[in-house]
């Protein structure tokens, strides 16, 4: 099979930092504007480039997920893994690329590309350009394996990982996940979890049609720590005050997606009539059969959380 491959310019700062930090099983690829990616499809290679003049490939990653956010939510959702060592750091550079007037305090847009397994190559690795890269392309140009260029570049990843292994792209032993061309799946990291679900959801809670972004969470409906899994069966879109109560067992969700609430919330604390008015109210599942709520994750919440 032939897949593509994306080779992207990169700012340098981005770029530095990133590969500094150790373990990081998650980048955000951020553009400042809000234009749609279409160029890859889930499990294929999105390839850094650093702008001219050093025009080499100098990592990648597995490209997991596209989309818009504002760049707060971003930074919720990624922190450093954006590649900027603070908040406010990050809006200032998006601003810069923006051109935005300093002054504005909006929360803008961005363009996110969700990658997975990230790698960074020595200096020693960096791979060069392909011949028909262009001095004028500023943003991306996409490869595929069919072709003599786009199997050439898979085959210089694959050879510069093997010879120097980065624990988040390899299998045990020597030999690389890659192999022939074809698609990588993707591990999703907490980021690309909360994104995803946040999606699946059409930014909506699961339970009351809340659509302010700001007040949503992507809850793991069997948590992390006790063995649940980045993936979006395992996810729930809720208001924040709801993915408190669901976190701390006093509301939980039923296998048939029936939102059901503890009498705990009134013997504990004597109030709770607002949620109270939800118990027995329909959650709302995406459209997707397969991206829907696990059952058997929602029966153990039932079972070991909802108190």
């Amino acid at each position: 099979m032939s897949v593509n491959l994306v080779v992207a310019v990169t700012d340098g700062d981005w770029f530095e930092m990133l590969r500094r930090q150790p373990n990081l099983d998650e980048v955000n690829f951020w553009a400042p504007g809000a234009a749609n990616f279409r160029a890859l499809q889930p499990g294929e290679l999105f390839l850094f480039k650093l702008r001219a003049p050093r025009n080499f490939i100098v990592g990648g990653g597995i490209f997991a997920y596209a989309t818009t956010l504002p760049w707060s939510l971003a930074w919720e959702a990624f922190g450093e893994a954006n590649g900027a060592p603070s908040a406010p750091e990050m809006r200032a550079r998006i601003a810069r690329l923006r051109r935005d007037d300093a002054n504005d305090r909006s929360d803008f847009a961005i363009g996110c590309r969700i990658l997975t397994q990230p790698f960074f190559f020595d200096e020693r690795d960096w791979i060069p350009v392909p011949p028909s890269w262009s001095p004028n392309i500023v943003v991306l140009k996409t490869y595929n394996t069919g072709d003599a260029e786009g199997l050439a570049l898979w085959e210089a990843v694959n050879d510069r990982l093997s010879r120097s292994p980065n624990p988040g792209m390899f299998d045990k032993g020597p030999a690389p996940v890659f192999g022939k061309p074809r698609l990588v799946l993707p591990r999703l990291g907490q980021g690309a979890f909360r994104v995803l679900v946040t999606d699946i959801y059409e930014r909506r809670c699961a339970v009351t049609q809340e659509r302010t972004l700001p007040a949503l969470d992507a809850a793991h409906i069997q948590p992390y720590s006790d063995g649940g899994v980045h993936e979006t069966r395992n996810g729930l879109l809720l208001r924040r005050d709801l993915h408190s109560l669901f976190d701390a067992g006093y509301v939980t969700v039923t296998p048939d997606l029936r939102f059901e609430v503890s009498r705990r919330i009134k013997e504990e604390f004597e109030n709770g009539r607002h949620y109270y008015a939800m118990h027995g109210q329909s959650v709302r599942p995406p459209k997707e059969t397969w991206q829907q709520a696990d059952p058997a994750a929602l029966r153990w919440h039932n079972e070991h959380r909802f108190k």
